[in-house]
């Protein structure tokens, strides 16, 4: 196939898995209003009965699109690897078979570090989908115990680890960690990364924005901005 071509297949795949991701939300949710609007007592008064459906919605939305995750997470592993098979690449050598179990495990001791490079890579998609930047793979660090850093600027890294969600199922964890010993701060989209690198150009203290709430990182990223202008100026 036309490494073009193939470029394109790969990008409105990846674009029809975002847009899958978006429509379980949805679909799940219009299910969850219609049955706990349709199934709440007739006794109710109608208020009564759109808020229980609105609180319906919203759990029915949340289970949907986490079922849709168990298929939509390795689909979005292929996608990566397919991407990174389409970009030229070194050819890799298979290592020979251990002759001592120092050997293999110096072996398996890699491949779990180019795994966890390779783990991190795939699932930085939820914090940039642009996939320009944080899902290159060769920029990742793997590790032995299966965390990987993503080198930012001098002082400054992205740590990469899984644990266990709500569901029992592992779900990727991203926190931005400095050589100041600062506190760890949790990042959950690539925004948060720009507010803080351009704090510390700035020699701005740069607030921990944890992504909480969307309001708070709007203020503070307006706050920053502000203080760049008046030193632009």
């Amino acid at each position: 196939m036309n490494r073009a071509v193939r470029r394109a297949t790969i990008t409105v795949a990846d674009a029809a898995t975002e847009g899958l991701d978006m429509v379980t939300v949805v679909i799940g949710g219009a299910i969850g209003a219609w049955a706990g609007y349709t199934y709440s007592p007739d006794t109710w008064s109608g208020d009564w009965r759109l808020a229980f459906a609105g609180g319906v919605a919203v759990v029915a939305a949340v289970a949907v699109n986490s079922l849709a995750e168990l298929f939509l997470t390795p689909l979005r592993r292929l996608l990566t690897k397919a991407r990174t098979a389409a970009q030229p690449t070194s050819t890799r050598t298979a290592p020979a078979a251990p002759a001592t179990l120092s050997e293999g495990l110096a072996q398996v001791a890699t491949a779990t570090e180019n795994d966890a490079a390779s783990r991190a890579a795939s699932d930085a998609w939820e914090l940039d989908q642009g996939d320009g930047f944080l899902r290159t793979e060769d920029r990742w660090r793997g590790y032995e115990d299966a965390t990987a850093s993503f080198f930012l600027a001098p002082g400054v890294w992205l740590h990469y680890r899984t644990e266990k969600n709500e569901y029992g199922r592992n779900a990727a964890r991203f926190t931005l960690l400095t050589g100041d010993g600062d506190q760890p701060v949790p990042i959950t989209h690539l925004e948060q990364i720009r507010h803080h690198l351009a704090a510390r150009a700035a020699g701005l203290p740069a607030v921990p924005v944890t992504g909480d709430t969307k309001d708070t990182v709007a203020e503070t990223l307006a706050e920053l901005d502000h203080h760049l202008k008046a030193l632009d100026a």
